[in-house]
Formats: structure tokens, sequence, C-alpha cells
């Protein structure tokens, strides 16, 4: 009869736990203990080469874009540069005239007021010809002025009337020619032709008030517009704007219409 043989109970356990539970015989995962990744450095290499790769062909790029467009750039810049210089060129030319006409109006102002009318007529024909600016104006409104003073009052009436209607002109100076033109021709103009070239003038605020309004006011008279005389003559009198020799005028030619314009006696008086 054959003997059983006997296992011992601990170790049978043992057994079990071992054949159920594999990993634990493995040893346990120790991360430092783990292969080391790649190379940081020769990736941190790899990277640079890269971003170098890639401004190279940035630079490539640019560099093909402003050789294609070099010229046009060239072109632009260089044609700038020309008309700046040009410019500079006219500008330099421009004030050396304006000094020029200017010295030649001073020569014939000095002319005028030393009383030599044919010299002062003689300076003043080239600006009047071509001066440019203002100054031509001013130059044809001193000739046409001479030729009045010399006599020559049809010349001088064309030649205010020439400047009036010059659209280019400034007005002011147009209005003075205007003003001018009149003062020459009045006792041959109808009263109605007056009226209707200086009402526009005669208006308080504007540059030629006293002026514009003196013959204005004449003219009401010969239309028999006292009423409307004596009222403007007072209004003349009073604007401090207005010459004083003209407000004088004015004041007297008020009082004769029965319009009072002295506001101070006593001043007045003394004037």
């Amino acid at each position: 009869m054959a003997l059983k043989r006997r296992t011992h109970p601990l170790r049978t356990r043992q057994l079990l736990f071992f054949l159920k539970e594999p990993d634990l015989a493995k040893p346990p995962h120790n991360p430092q203990s783990s292969p080391a990744p790649a190379d940081t450095r020769e990736v941190a290499q790899q990277e640079g080469f890269l971003r170098e790769v890639d401004e190279a062909l940035r630079q490539d790029e640019a560099l093909a874009l402003f050789n294609r467009h070099a010229k046009t750039v060239a072109t632009v810049v260089i044609g700038g540069l020309a008309l700046f210089a040009a410019w500079l060129g006219w500008d330099h030319y421009r004030q050396g005239q304006q000094e020029a006409r200017a010295e030649q109006f001073v020569a014939a102002l000095d002319q005028l007021q030393a009383g030599s009318l044919d010299k002062a007529s003689a300076a003043l024909a080239p600006l009047a010809k071509d001066g440019g600016d203002g100054s031509q104006v001013a130059a044809k409104l001193l000739s046409a002025g001479i030729a009045a003073e010399q006599g020559h009052t049809l010349e001088a009436a064309s030649q205010f009337g020439q400047i009036a209607a010059d659209t280019h002109a400034p007005q002011p100076f147009r209005d003075l020619a205007t003003i001018r033109q009149i003062a020459l021709q009045f006792d041959s103009m109808k009263p109605e032709a007056v009226v209707a070239a200086l009402k526009p003038l005669a208006v308080p605020g504007k540059p030629w008030f006293g002026s514009a309004g003196e013959l204005l006011g004449i003219a009401y008279m010969k239309q028999g517009h006292n009423d409307l005389a004596g009222p403007l003559f007072a209004a003349i009198s009073r604007d401090k704007t207005v010459p004083e020799t003209i407000r004088q005028r004015s004041r007297q030619m008020a009082g004769l219409l029965g319009v009072d314009a002295i506001d101070d006696v006593k001043q007045a008086s003394q004037g």
C-alpha cells in the first residue's frame, strides 16, 4: 500500500500566490533607472539649424523681391528728387524775381514822390506789363493814376476800367479801380449808372465805404433823393474807419441836407 505524500499548507499558499501574481516577480519600475531620451543638445542644434534655414529663405525672398522692383523704386526715388530740386530752383528764382520787382516798384514810388511823373511811369511800365501777383495790378493802378494826374482823363479811365474788369485781380483793387473810373467819368455818367455801380461798395465795413459813399450820395442828390443822401453822409461821418477828410466833408453835406451828424459838439468845434 502506497503512502500518500502530504503537502505542507504554507508552501501550497505561497506557490499559488506566485502563480496568480506573476508581475510581482518583476523588479519595480524606477524612472531613474529607465533608459535616457534623445540627447537634448542635439535637438536644440537641429532647431537652431532649421531657424537659420528659414531666415536664409526669407532673406532670399526679400532680395528677389527687391531685385524685381529695383528699377521701379529707383525711378520713383530719382524722379521725386528731381522734382524737389526743380521746385527749389523755381522757388529761389521766384523769390529773386519778387525781390527785383519790389526794388523796381520802390524806385517808381521814389520818383513819384519826387514829382517825376514821367520817370515813375517809365519805371512802372515793365511791372504793369508782366509784374506777376499783386505787384502787376498795383503798377497798373499807379500808372492809371499818373495818367489822370497828367490830365489824360480818357486814357486813365480806360486803364481803371480794364483793372475793374480783370477777374484775376484782387477784389479790393478792382473796387478801387471802379471808384476811380467813376470819379473821372462822373459828370458824363447818368446817376442811375453811378448808383448801380457804387451801391454794393458803399456799405459800412467795406474798405472803400467812404469814397464810394461820397459819390453815391451825390448821385442820390442828382436824382433828387435827398432823403437817401442825407443819412448816407451822416453814416460816413460817424464811421471812424473812414479817413478824417472824407468824414468832415460828409458831416457838412449831411448838415446841408438837414441831417444832424454831430454826436459830440465840443469835439466837432475843436476839429
